[in-house]
């Protein structure tokens, strides 16, 4: 094995480089990424970087030093086009090739967009943050489709920067399918405490030039508008390849979606033994550990183990932090455990089945949504899992 190629080079790709060199593999190791910019984190996007507190630099997910002492063959600024897994090549956006023994794919996702003749702002990359920043001014008018974590954290930047932000979620509740009605509640009256304007039931059909169309024909004016409608998995440049496509490279629980081919990060979707079922992540620490977990299964085949995370992720809007670990959606039951939805300091705890597959927290302190992790690692049952008081 002497060539070994990763394309993606975000945060799963960049693990999935770094663990093939710590693991001791000495070979030919090209990492391509279609942006320009060397690996950088995307969380703080949405946040510090919209916000203004960091600039683009503060984002680097290595210095330049320690990204050069990998000793990569480092292919920024060209996208992937196409495979051919019975020559086993990699075609690129400028025409060449880049053979490989084995290949992790690690090309994440884009955002969705909403017809309209007028281009809406996107918040994936470093350039739609810093393009976004440019735009909020105090005074101005955004509208943000779409009441996810994403478009929840912009709007509490864009709110906190002096902007008078309108928020359009075509649920009922913003994000009652994957946390529950009652938490989904509470954060959403966060918004509204703060001044953003949030319509739930408000579906939005385009952007116009003037603001966005929504399908009852009422035009919600803006300066400026955000589409933050979720995302799709970059999948294209493998059609043709054989390698089996369904909403991400489908992958078993070792991450292999074929011999010598391995998927980590947003773009892969695999079987979680822990939870039975197959999951898609779109978290910054799963990328990071699904890119380590698929390189160590690439590299050593005869000890491959199967990835099964317990998912964590965060978001911080306004004054609340808010952490999570397990698998929420689906769940057949919400129940707060500690503290209270009122004050927006609690904890609650998610049931899927019999057994205990999630918690979330608002406003608590880490080690208290910590100590429920090994409970959802270990299928605790739900009944031995909550207080007496709280089943």
């Amino acid at each position: 094995m002497k060539r070994i190629v990763v394309v993606g080079a975000s945060a799963a790709g960049l693990a999935a480089a770094q663990t093939l060199r710590r693991e001791g593999y000495d070979g030919t190791l090209t990492l391509v990424g279609d942006e320009p910019h060397p690996p950088y984190d995307r969380p703080p996007l949405s946040k510090h970087v919209l916000s203004g507190e960091w600039d683009a630099g503060m984002t680097a997910l290595r210095t330049q030093p320690d990204l050069a002492a990998l000793g990569l063959d480092l292919r920024l600024g060209v996208a992937a086009t196409g495979l051919d897994p019975a020559t086993s090549v990699v075609r690129l956006a400028d025409g060449r090739t880049v053979p490989y023994d084995r290949l992790v794919i690690a090309t994440g996702v884009r955002p969705r967009r909403l017809p309209g003749d007028r281009d809406a702002h996107v918040l994936r990359t470093l350039d739609d943050a810093l393009a976004l920043r440019e735009m909020l001014k105090p005074g101005s008018h955004l509208v943000v489709v779409g009441a996810g974590f994403l478009g929840a954290e912009a709007a509490a930047v864009a709110c906190r920067l002096g902007v008078e932000v309108v928020l359009l979620e075509p649920a009922p509740v913003p994000l009652a399918h994957a946390v529950g009605i009652e938490v989904g509640r509470v954060l959403s009256q966060a918004h509204q405490d703060h001044g953003v304007l949030l319509r739930t039931g408000a579906t939005v059909t385009e952007v116009t030039e003037r603001g966005v169309r929504l399908a009852d024909g009422e035009l919600v004016e803006a300066d400026e508008v955000l589409v933050a409608v979720g995302s799709l998995p970059n999948t294209e440049w493998l059609g043709g390849s054989g390698l089996p496509v369904a909403d991400g490279v489908l992958c078993d629980e070792y991450c292999r979606a074929a011999p010598n081919v391995y998927a980590a990060g947003d773009v892969a979707r695999w079987h979680n033994p822990l939870f039975g079922t197959p999951m898609r992540i779109e978290h910054r620490t799963n990328a990071a550990e699904q890119g380590m977990a698929a390189a160590r299964n690439l590299l050593h085949p005869e000890t491959r183990k199967p990835f099964t995370p317990v998912p964590y992720f965060w978001s911080d809007q306004y004054d609340m932090k808010i952490q999570a670990y397990g698998y929420l959606r689906g769940h057949e039951q919400a129940a707060v455990v500690e503290g209270d939805l009122s004050e927006r300091r609690f904890l609650a705890a998610y049931r899927t089945g019999g057994t205990l597959t999630g918690v979330l927290a608002v406003g608590m302190p880490p080690k208290a949504i910590r100590a429920w992790r090994q409970a959802i690692a270990t299928s605790t049952p739900w009944h031995e899992a909550l207080p007496a008081d709280a089943l």
